[in-house]
């Protein structure tokens, strides 16, 4: 297993030793995975909708957290697999971040805010058109302004992959990726065994029922060979992306889909200040998903913690908990902007 305790190298990124502790009722993956989901209190935070029309007559919809009085920086948010302004990670990021004066927006990746998109083709963990296609148009609507961005799980390798893709992008002043499946076959693999199928069959319910939905209204011949009752009965992420996500966005099969759009290969060209947060007990991934200093570009620190499942990161008291990583996002961001941002 990949040591947290390594220095950094001459000419690349680090990997430190995340300062993350648990408490003792904490140290299961599973209890980190799935607490802040299902047990801790979500933080109030009131935000408002717009929606982006895209160049091939779709639409993105984004959401807006509270406006500060004087926005002296903007913090974008890209959600994970399945995910949107509510959920839990979100929301809470969302809050946090609010509170200290920035102003956050998320980006729905397409189908993903409630409303199911127009065109065929969704959204995967390396579409990076529509992501770009935002923070260019967030550019021009305000520039100027300092904006870094915060990506989670499926968003967290997107990001990375879209930093690696535009070394030289004007967009962002740091970034943030938080247990991202930077090697999307293993990671395929790992969650297709043992408990964390749970997790898997909770999500692929989601992405079929979303794509039933889509194919009672678009016509799916020549695009997708598969039918409302073979949708019905797949039972992995690889059997989803084999029949489904690489023929409808042009990909050869599942393992060309895994190979070009893992984050993985494209972290030695980022340019951007970045902050990898993994843990090594995330039930959505395998060990092999940790990069070594030598695959990282000397602007990207991977911090490694032993513990803090999959976007988990819970500490304190059992009735109260709280969730570390909504600090250490405000951290990184501040200490990487050139200007303070109010506190």
């Amino acid at each position: 297993m990949q040591s947290i305790c390594s220095q950094p190298s001459t000419g690349h990124g680090r990997i430190t030793r995340s300062r993350f502790t648990p408490a003792r009722w904490a140290r299961n993956r599973h209890v980190q995975t799935i607490w802040p989901r299902f047990i801790q209190k979500r933080q109030p935070v009131k935000y408002t909708w717009e929606r982006l029309i895209t160049p091939d007559d779709d639409f993105l919809d984004i959401a807006w957290g509270p406006k500060p009085v004087e926005v002296t920086g903007i913090a974008v948010m890209f959600h994970g697999l399945e995910g949107s302004i509510r959920s839990h990670y979100a929301n809470d990021m969302m809050a946090a971040l609010s509170q200290r004066g920035w102003q956050v927006v998320m980006m729905h990746f397409r189908g993903c805010s409630g409303e199911i998109n127009r065109q065929p083709r969704a959204y995967h963990s390396g579409e990076t058109s529509d992501p770009a296609f935002f923070l260019t148009w967030l550019e021009k609507r305000h520039p100027g302004i300092p904006k870094v961005a915060i990506g989670f799980s499926l968003g967290g390798n997107m990001l990375l992959k879209l930093l690696g893709e535009h070394p030289s992008q004007p967009w962002l002043q740091a970034a943030i990726a938080v247990s991202a499946p930077m090697k999307l076959a293993a990671c395929s693999d790992s969650i297709n065994q043992g408990f964390s199928k749970l997790y898997q069959n909770y999500l692929l319910k989601s992405m079929k029922s979303t794509l039933l939905k889509k194919m009672q209204r678009i016509d799916y011949g020549g695009i997708i060979d598969i039918s409302m009752q073979e949708v019905k009965q797949l039972d992995s992420f690889k059997a989803f992306d084999e029949s489904v996500t690489a023929p409808l966005h042009g990909f050869t099969d599942a393992t060309d889909y895994y190979e070009k759009c893992s984050a993985y290969p494209f972290l030695s060209a980022i340019h951007c200040p970045t902050l990898i947060l993994h843990s090594l007990d995330d039930p959505f991934m395998h060990p092999s998903v940790v990069p070594e200093e030598k695959d990282l570009a000397r602007a990207v620190t991977l911090e490694l913690s032993e513990y803090g499942g999959h976007v988990g990161f819970v500490q304190g008291n059992v009735t109260a908990p709280t969730i570390w990583l909504q600090s250490r996002a405000i951290e990184f961001f501040n200490a990487y902007l050139p200007m303070k941002v109010t506190e």
